[in-house]
């Protein structure tokens, strides 16, 4: 197939400069694209357009995009299969066929199984995915959410798991809300944001409040349990026991790493009682298991403790399994009477079996090293198996599968591999050390053909760094068609994330925030001192805080970079308050509201440190316009600023925007990723020079 020429020259669409510059707390900040954050102005309209007609002219133009697709469409047919959850002898889980573009929920009961809900089903226009799903103790009824057109506004319904008939539904307002089932299933704990109508218009997104509700009935009768009187940003989470006398209340403001918690005894008085606040800046999750309330906390422990007490007495704490100095505590669950303890050692995973008392008996076996994602044991109504942990595994060659740890024989074994049969290429997998700017030793994960540098190749760097977010090892079609093709694919440890614990997280947040961009130039200059790439050879991608990281590298370093793929990013760093989830970033990143605080987002925020007259990288801006997290805005007022200021030829070192609609910061079809990566992955082939040669 031949492709399109490409534009002899590229001519960017005009966007007025406007002369607006304003004084904050003694700094004069100009603000030229100011009217490309509302997306109904007809210039906005206007300029959105154009930039359409450019991206496509630009991208269906690059050489090797049927063999990216007819490759990376096969490396994304592995499919994928969930870890089951188990009620009364009834195992629920999702699967991704080969050919699915969305999981499919089942269910499987005395050995058969069967669909219990395909949202491609309720809506064969792809725009409709499945949030959360959480079925009854009894197994017998599910309450699942589904939201639409990438809007993340989840609506929950409740199914009958014998007949799949709807019990009831939609109950709106329900964002990815947790739901804990009494006994019974005719009752459930849910969280849900209060009517838009008895709140200010720009508090819409927030004000949620903990409900109880019996299904069947008008969710405007439930009952509020929790929530009144608290700061309106606050998120929450709950668990129950399954006797249903414990309810577990957990919540903190925004994106915080600062727990609050709170315990009822729902066979007592029902009253809510503190466990631990907020104000003790510790992150904090609890749960009651048998008689011990158990607590997983970073208080005095920034790699995090075990800690239990009496849930009558739930502030009397007694330590259990003290911090270790070179793991992460990510995660505890119960096994036929042994604690079983998730870590992370440098992002990867491992599993530890402990004694009651907190001793610990050894390490489970895991197929190597990578990523857990999600486990399970049988529930108190299921008879088979209590000897048994399921979990999710993923590494950088192997999809999402499950595999089975057996107490009994200390073996594990797979128990469901991802459904899509692949032929995966060969390629060696390192973890590296470096030194970051200030001596700071930071890891680097790196994906190649080869296991030593042999020439420099064309290399993709990507990182998020922030929010507490960490990223190990795991399956990645994109990466595996980038190293096939000839080049290398690396991901940084970067800090801001979770890897190392609560101080790697707040060594990159705030007033720390460029150690986080002094690690990921770092983490490119070893890729090129090791003799990996060049400059001219390094591409570099980033989604949402990801999206930030990669704009204020190439502003900072523009010529350490070849090429840049920005994702739903945040680039206005003194105005992202002012839209959609914005205000609950503060606490991560700093207020422009506060005078010192504004000169920290100064220092690095992209948008206002484009300078003219400077050769600027090839950029593509990638935004979805029903994001309800980070506003396209801005990427769009970047974008103007860049193609305004670049002093590099177009035709070589083209900034672009490339735009899709009702799709949303998160999930989406497997064919909407296909298309996206596509676009993403031959824009950055065609500036370092990897060529996608068909099979």
């Amino acid at each position: 197939m031949t492709h399109p020429s490409p534009p002899a020259t590229i001519a960017y669409p005009a966007a007025e400069r406007l002369d607006l510059v304003e004084r904050l707390h003694g700094h004069l900040v100009p603000d030229p694209y100011r009217w490309l954050e509302d997306p109904t102005d007809p210039r906005t309209t206007e300029w959105s357009a154009a930039q359409d007609v450019l991206a496509r002219a630009h991208l269906d133009a690059q050489p090797g995009r049927e063999a990216l697709a007819e490759r990376l469409s096969e490396l994304m047919r592995t499919g994928s299969v969930g870890t089951p959850v188990w009620r009364a002898g009834r195992a629920f889980y999702t699967r991704r066929g080969p050919e699915q573009d969305f999981p499919v929920l089942y269910v499987l009961e005395d050995g058969e199984e069967r669909v219990l809900l395909d949202v491609t089903a309720l809506d064969p226009s792809g725009r409709t995915t499945l949030d959360r799903w959480s079925p009854s103790l009894e197994g017998t009824r599910l309450a699942y959410q589904v939201s639409v057109g990438g809007d993340e506004h989840s609506l929950l319904h409740v199914l009958d798991v014998a007949t799949g008939e709807l019990v009831e539904g939609p109950i709106d307002r329900c964002r990815y809300s947790p739901v804990g089932w009494l006994p019974g299933g005719e009752e459930f704990f849910y969280v849900r944001r209060l009517d838009p109508d008895l709140v200010p218009e720009d508090e819409r997104q927030f004000h949620r409040r903990v409900w109880r509700h019996r299904v069947g009935t008008d969710p405007a009768q439930d009952v509020n349990v929790h929530g009144d009187g608290l700061d309106h940003t606050y998120y929450y989470g709950l668990s129950l026991t399954d006797d249903g006398r414990w309810l577990v209340v957990s919540g903190a403001p925004g994106t915080v790493r600062r727990d609050s918690v709170w315990i009822a005894d729902l066979h007592g008085d029902g009253e809510l009682r503190e466990v631990i606040s907020a104000d003790a800046g510790a992150q904090c999750s609890a749960w009651v298991e048998g008689d011990r309330l158990y607590l997983r906390t970073s208080l005095d422990a920034p790699r995090f403790r075990l800690c239990v007490a009496s849930p009558e007495r739930p502030t009397e704490w007694t330590e259990l399994v003290p911090e270790q100095p070179d793991s992460v505590l990510d995660g505890v669950t119960w096994l036929d009477g042994s604690l079983v303890l998730l870590r992370t050692r440098h992002a990867v995973s491992e599993l530890h079996l402990h004694d009651p008392d907190g001793t610990w008996l050894g390490e489970i076996p895991l197929p190597g090293p990578g990523s857990l994602h999600g486990w399970s044991t049988v529930d108190d109504r299921t008879d088979t198996d209590r000897d048994v942990l399921w979990f999710g595994w993923s590494d950088f060659v192997t999809p999402l599968s499950v595999y089975q740890f057996s107490k009994s024989t200390g073996e594990t074994v797979l128990h469901a591999a991802a459904p899509g049969a692949v032929q995966l290429p060969e390629v060696t997998t390192q973890q590296v050390e470096y030194t970051s700017l200030d001596g700071t030793t930071v890891r680097m994960f790196v994906v190649s053909a080869h296991a030593d540098p042999d020439l420099p190749r064309p290399a993709l760097l990507t990182g998020y760094g922030g929010f507490a977010v960490g990223q190990g090892p795991g399956y990645r079609a994109t990466a595996l068609a980038w190293v096939e093709a000839g080049g290398v694919w690396a991901l940084a440890s970067l800090r801001g994330g979770d890897e190392e614990g609560e101080e790697w997280h707040r060594a990159g947040m705030r007033e720390r925030k460029q150690n986080v961009f002094d690690d990921f130039h770092a983490a490119a200059l070893k890729l090129i001192s090791d003799g990996w790439t060049s400059p001219q050879q390094l591409a570099i991608m980033g989604g949402s805080n990801g999206g930030l990281l990669v704009g204020a590298a190439l502003t900072q370093r523009p010529e350490l970079y070849a090429a840049v793929v920005c994702s739903a990013p945040l680039l206005d760093m003194v105005r992202y308050e002012n839209f959609l989830l914005g205000r609950l970033w503060a606490e991560e990143y700093g207020s422009a509201a506060v005078p010192e605080e504004l000169a920290w987002l100064l220092s690095y925020s992209p948008y206002h440190r484009v300078r003219p007259d400077v050769e600027y990288p090839s950029v593509l801006f990638t935004v979805f316009e029903s994001d309800s997290r980070v506003d396209p805005n801005h990427a769009r007022k970047m974008c103007a600023a860049l193609q305004h200021a670049t002093a590099s030829d177009p035709t070589k070192h083209p900034v672009l925007l490339r735009r899709e609609t009702e799709v949303g910061h998160a999930g989406r079809s497997v064919s909407r990723s296909l298309g996206l990566a596509v676009d993403q992955l031959t824009f950055l082939a065609g500036a370092t020079g990897l060529e996608f040669a068909p099979r």
